[in-house]
């Protein structure tokens, strides 16, 4: 028994093949769905602003400083008294890149303003309610080095010493 073909199914086979070879790029071929791919960043337009002009300003005055020892290092942890209320984001910034110099590890004590909007802006109150701590971290490496440890205010300076 032999199987004719029918040339109706074989023509409209390889017409259509002919025409799906056609839709190589076309969106009517379903093998280039989910092909084209687009690129987004999320950085902002004119870039990142730059990480070395720290807005933040000296604190007005260093009134404590502490150095607790840990396991792999020591924590320097230093108050600080702001103006007013609302004062942010304090941090110890190393001088000399970390480095000790002559066994002196200095740090800037640095805070950022307060929205100039706030309420907490211009309220002064009691001195306990505008104190500022920040803490650094100095490794078993480097605190081999250091000898003494200052942390710099805008009018007053505090150290302390092995």
């Amino acid at each position: 028994m032999f199987l004719r073909l029918r040339p109706a199914p074989v023509a409209l086979s390889l017409a259509l093949a002919v025409a799906l070879a056609g839709c190589g790029q076309s969106k009517l071929n379903p093998w280039n769905w989910f092909k084209h791919e687009e690129v987004m960043t999320l950085a902002p337009k004119d870039g990142y602003p730059d990480v070395k002009k720290d807005p933040r300003e000296l604190i007005a005055q260093v009134t404590a400083i502490e150095v607790k020892q840990t396991q792999g290092g020591a924590i320097v942890a230093a108050t600080g008294l702001t103006p007013t209320q609302g004062w942010w984001g304090a941090k110890l910034l190393a001088e000399n890149d970390g480095k000790p110099v002559e066994g002196v590890m200095t740090y800037r004590f640095v805070v950022a303003w307060p929205d100039p909007g706030s309420p907490a802006a211009t309220r002064v109150s009691t001195a306990q309610s505008r104190e500022v701590t920040a803490a650094a971290f100095i490794d078993n490496v480097v605190l081999a080095e250091v000898t003494k440890v200052v942390v710099i205010g805008a009018d007053s300076q505090r150290s302390i010493s092995r």
